[in-house]
């Protein structure tokens, strides 16, 4: 019998998760290309079979925890415990919900609502999504007022709170404050795509920061090769943090996982050649 391959994992707030993060962009239909590709992507995966397909791949490599926005996608959740049945064991839901962080109580008994609906969809972490993150933000002061309140309801709800930072001051602010931010989402790829500074001061800052760091859009969105974006996140980044990756087939799971391993593990990664009619004899072999 072959032995099964196992992903390395970390530890994130007494959490053992896996080094890489299944993504959702490639289920849910958010190419970042085109509405054409986005209604692909929903054509062919934004259903439960789908989705665990894909999710049973990475689980082929215990890598048991899935990335997205659970609350305005049911499928998901769905899917998810779809699969936590057809497998028999829990995986680890990273929930990024868009709160209403409006200074008002009518706001607030809202964001409460948003965290319960996380909570009750099983999610073990709960990252703040960046749209209403870096609305909190003062760049004068280097804090962000009124974080701690939001921190305490996701902690109230019995989640390990986090924040989606695409704005690098959210971890720099977060740990110079000492907030209870137990992870963080950064954009980090070697194209610099959506990040908002150059990537090397990305790197600086996730090299910095306190807590363990779960990057995303490695492969820039498909912009790059998954040779290239993988190998450059994981040659990157320090031994604690994670890769966020998406899929769009059970198949690129093992191409992608393979290419991993390959980087983390300094070889040469073991995959078929492309595809191209006009390859010369030396570059089939």
């Amino acid at each position: 019998m072959e032995k099964k391959i196992l992903f390395p994992r970390t530890t994130v707030a007494g959490v053992d998760m896996p080094r890489m993060i299944a993504g959702t962009n490639w289920m849910l239909g958010f190419s970042h290309t085109s509405a054409s590709a986005d209604e692909l992507i929903r054509m062919r995966n934004y259903n439960r079979d789908a989705i665990v397909k894909i999710l049973e791949a990475y689980d082929t490599y215990g890598i048991n925890a899935v990335m997205g926005p659970y609350g305005d996608n049911p499928v998901l959740a769905d899917a998810v415990h779809a699969a936590e049945d057809k497998f028999g064991h829990e995986f680890i839901i990273v929930d990024t919900p868009i709160v209403n962080v409006d200074d008002n109580a009518a706001a607030r008994k809202e964001a409460e609502a948003r965290f319960k609906q996380s909570r009750d969809l099983g999610a073990r972490f709960c990252l703040i999504h960046h749209y209403s993150a870096e609305q909190l933000v003062n760049k004068n002061k280097q804090e962000m007022p009124r974080l701690p309140d939001y921190l305490k309801m996701i902690r109230d709800n019995g989640m390990i709170p986090g924040l989606s930072a695409h704005m690098p001051e959210l971890i720099v602010y977060s740990d110079q404050n000492e907030y209870d931010v137990q992870t963080y989402i950064q954009i980090y790829n070697c194209m610099g795509f959506l990040m908002q500074v150059e990537i090397e001061y990305i790197n600086k800052v996730i090299w910095n920061a306190k807590k363990p760091v779960m990057t995303i859009k490695s492969m820039a969105a498909g912009r790059c090769s998954p040779f290239v974006g993988l190998t450059f996140s994981y040659a990157t980044i320090r031994p604690c943090d994670m890769v966020t990756l998406g899929a769009f087939t059970p198949s690129e799971v093992h191409e992608d996982v393979e290419i991993a391993l390959a980087a983390i593990e300094r070889r040469q990664p073991d995959l078929e050649g492309r595809n191209s009619p006009a390859k010369s004899e030396i570059m089939q072999k």
